[in-house]
């Protein structure tokens, strides 16, 4: 059975309601983890509901880190223009802002990534794999292996966030389609560097 104290220290930490809440805990029977994994779960599966949803609200946000040298821009959409003015939303925005400053995306998603990009990448590991002298089958799959985090390191939803790394840019989006009740997604983004 959960506790008044369990419930308002779990729906501070998730933001989820009292009711979704208290539903998780009692089918975890008490235990907070497995509360949490449980309200992530059900977030996840409302938020993949939204995708669909036209988002053409939104805010643009400029960070710029404290040397002055380093900034980004980044265009956060929604659905309505209430959420668009909402401080959690715009919080939101402030933090991919951020991470964008830091973590040097050049692509949003993975697939996006260009191919000759990575071709040239392929050639360089290639090479130092045939010095290695790797048979053909266990280089294959290194190559794959190296192809997908080289494209995970460069698009925006796949890098983990600099504030907290166990978490992904698209999970982030993810969590807060489910907290806001809305349709959330990056538009546009750009870096400047001194």
């Amino acid at each position: 059975m959960s506790t008044i104290e369990q419930i308002k220290s779990l729906r501070e930490r998730t933001g989820a309601g009292i009711v979704e809440v208290k539903k998780a805990l009692d089918e975890a029977k008490g235990d907070d983890a497995l509360a949490i994994e449980i309200l992530r779960k059900r977030g996840q599966e409302k938020a993949m509901k939204k995708t669909d949803r036209i988002a053409g609200e939104g805010v643009v946000v400029a960070y710029i880190h404290s040397n002055g040298r380093v900034g980004a821009m980044v265009k956060l959409l929604c659905e309505t223009d209430f959420v668009g003015r909402n401080e959690d939303f715009k919080t939101l925005a402030q933090d991919i802002a951020m991470h964008i400053t830091a973590a040097n995306p050049k692509y949003l998603k993975p697939e996006e990534v260009d191919a000759t990009v990575v071709a040239k990448e392929r050639e360089i590991w290639t090479a130092q794999l045939a010095e290695e002298k790797k048979p053909q089958e266990i280089m294959d799959k290194i190559l794959e292996g190296k192809e997908k985090k080289f494209r995970e390191e460069n698009a925006l939803l796949t890098q983990p966030f600099i504030k907290n790394p166990e978490q992904t840019i698209g999970e982030l989006l993810t969590e807060n389609i489910s907290k806001i009740g809305e349709n959330i997604q990056i538009g546009a983004f750009s870096r400047l560097e001194l």
